[in-house]
């Protein structure tokens, strides 16, 4: 059997094994208008435009789900202990080193809110994940932001520049979202092995089970050494769980118990340390995501390639591509197919990002826009 045959059957056996006569499961989906995996939604429309995982809850995460309902009038506690300790060992860290919240952007805010002043700046680079900015509005803080370099990378000498004045805070997605390349973790290390205690890093490693570039590697080597690295990490994109909202930071101790002090009291709730719990103990779930994304990959890239379209390498489950003519105008057609793609990312105004669903999703989006390629539209 090739390799698509397999995923796809693996999928199929997978959505019968939780859907089978009898089933907690079963009873669930029957009264769940619409549900499927995949990113069509109810109304027959593909939802490309967010970075979700298609295939959505693991198995044994939805049902931990409906068995964690009946403590849904419940303060989380008894779900917070057996989730950190699931963590520390899927990390090989100490409870000690992580901080929970409510998704990797609640880790974002409070890692800001923790390092930030009105004499602090805030480095970014430009373009990258937004939300970290969006924080600039209540908190008393500078925003540098630095363009990327020719070849998308982070420009860490220009950043590195930014720093010296001190105290700064620095934020390094990679892979870089929304352009899905890697910046080399070479350089990055260089940077951080020579940095005052001063200057923090906030690494975002939302897509890293996604990297398939040898000059990427995770930051989580620091965390003991430098207690200015906080590495954060997300539920929401290989473990399928944007909706229930469940993140990470890893970091020292003292940095840690730090941004404790800024954390929401009982956070997470019940369900997301259930599915999160469930999903850590799921040895196959992250390379079934892979897979899939992987021949999602591959169907976008083959299509870009016989179009002629230029396409950014990408160590994500998305990819940035050209278009030829007006953005809106694409998205707009894109839509009238059933079809939601991308949005704005300026200054790449020329390309579209396009996030990757099931692989039968992914033809419908390369069917369609080779129509448009006959019509003249891209």
């Amino acid at each position: 059997m090739d390799r698509r045959g397999f995923v796809t059957s693996g999928m199929a056996a997978g959505v019968a094994g939780i859907s089978g006569a009898g089933s907690a499961m079963a009873t669930l989906l029957a009264r769940t208008p619409g549900w499927s995996s995949g990113k069509t939604l109810p109304s027959g429309d593909i939802r490309l435009n967010s970075n979700e995982n298609p295939l959505g809850l693991a198995p044994a995460a939805r049902e931990a789900l409906i068995e964690a309902i009946v403590d849904a009038n419940r303060y989380p506690g008894n779900y917070v202990g057996p989730l950190l300790e699931e963590l520390a060992r899927y990390l090989d860290v100490q409870t000690e080193n992580i901080t929970l919240g409510f998704g990797s952007t609640e880790i974002l805010q409070i890692s800001t809110q923790a390092f930030q002043g009105p004499n602090t700046p805030l480095i970014i680079a430009a373009p990258t994940f937004e939300d970290v900015t969006d924080y600039q509005d209540t908190m008393p803080f500078e925003v540098e932001a630095i363009p990327l370099t020719a070849d998308l990378q982070h420009d860490i000498g220009r950043m590195r520049e930014a720093s010296m004045r001190r105290p700064s805070l620095v934020y390094l997605c990679n892979p870089n979202n929304p352009t899905g390349t890697i910046t080399s973790s070479r350089d990055i290390d260089a940077w951080i092995s020579d940095a005052p205690e001063t200057t923090t890093f906030l690494m975002d490693e939302a897509y890293l089970e996604y990297v398939t570039d040898d000059s990427f590697w995770p930051a989580m080597k620091w965390i003991e050494e430098k207690p200015n690295v906080i590495v954060i990490r997300t539920f929401s994109k290989i473990f399928a769980m944007a909706g229930l909202r469940l993140g990470y930071a890893v970091s020292h101790p003292t940095t840690a118990r730090r941004l404790h002090e800024q954390t929401v009291q009982n956070s997470p709730n019940v369900l997301a340390g259930a599915a999160g719990v469930a999903s850590l103990k799921d040895e196959g779930l992250v390379e079934r995501a892979i897979a899939v994304n992987e021949e999602s990959k591959a169907i976008v890239l083959q299509t870009c390639d016989e179009l002629g379209l230029d396409v950014l390498p990408t160590n994500t489950n998305f990819l940035m591509h050209r278009i030829n003519g007006d953005l809106a105008t694409y998205r707009n057609r894109m839509a009238d197919t059933g079809l939601l793609v991308g949005r704005d990312f300026p200054p790449m105004l020329d390309y579209n990002r396009l996030s990757f669903g099931l692989p039968s999703e992914m033809d419908r989006w390369a069917e369609t826009i080779k129509d448009f390629r006959r019509k003249g539209w891209i």
